[in-house]
């Protein structure tokens, strides 16, 4: 028996025999009133996002239109250095200035001098207004998603849930999880906003589905302002 081994056996006989852990009641709400990816929970995404003060530009499901999204985004931000997760499809980003796919090589110093990076997302929660990313490679090492000013996201409407738990539900718990809500953003003492401390100072969220974007002209931003902030929490 090693010297670990005799200590933990130790703590063991000490601790002796606990009480059974008790059993966790499930009769909490899993569910919500709509199915996922309908018009009703995609357009309370949209408010929560907008009140989070993000930018939300709606446009169709098809590659080309998110491409004309992406591109129109990243003009509109002046940007001049992208990158793009791996996984993300290059009709998205073929008019993306000085693009570059992430391989991993990239340090966070070198990540600092690009400014903007466009990634898919693997659910968003309508109700909390929150996006996910996994770290697949539609999403992004996480390194990708916080250093550079500048996200644009793309959410799809099919990937558009109403509550926590559904979208937990489909997150595999053994990834690198980061969930969104708005921009990084947060406020000193005596409550001065500073933005883009813990991650973009700026995030663009692509919702694309359907024949026609809903409530808004095609491919143009749709801006708030609110008092929330982008959220990064490790899961």
């Amino acid at each position: 028996m090693s010297a670990r081994d005799e200590v933990l056996a130790r703590i063991r006989g000490a601790l002796g025999d606990g009480p059974p852990a008790p059993e966790v009641p499930r009769d909490y709400r899993t569910g919500g009133d709509h199915p996922a990816g309908s018009a009703a929970l995609v357009e309370l995404l949209v408010d929560r996002l907008e009140d989070y003060r993000a930018l939300v530009v709606r446009v169709d499901g098809d590659a080309a239109s998110i491409g004309a999204a992406v591109s129109k985004a990243l003009s509109d931000q002046e940007i001049r250095e992208t990158i793009a997760a791996s996984g993300v499809p290059g009709e998205w980003v073929a008019d993306a200035p000085g693009l570059r796919v992430d391989d991993g090589s990239l340090t966070p110093r070198e990540l600092d001098v690009v400014g903007a990076v466009v990634t898919g997302s693997v659910v968003a929660v309508a109700e909390t207004g929150t996006i996910v990313l996994d770290g697949s490679p539609l999403c992004g090492r996480r390194a990708i998603t916080l250093v550079p000013d500048t996200h644009v996201c793309v959410v799809r409407h099919e990937d558009v849930v109403g509550s926590v738990p559904e979208g937990l539900a489909r997150l595999d718990p053994a990834r690198p999880l980061t969930f969104i809500s708005g921009p990084s953003a947060t406020s000193d003492i005596e409550l001065s906003r500073v933005e883009g401390v813990h991650g973009p100072r700026t995030l663009v969220v692509v919702v694309a589905g359907g024949s026609e974007p809903l409530g808004s002209q095609k491919g143009g931003p749709r801006t708030r302002a609110g008092g929330q902030a982008r959220r990064e929490h490790e899961a």
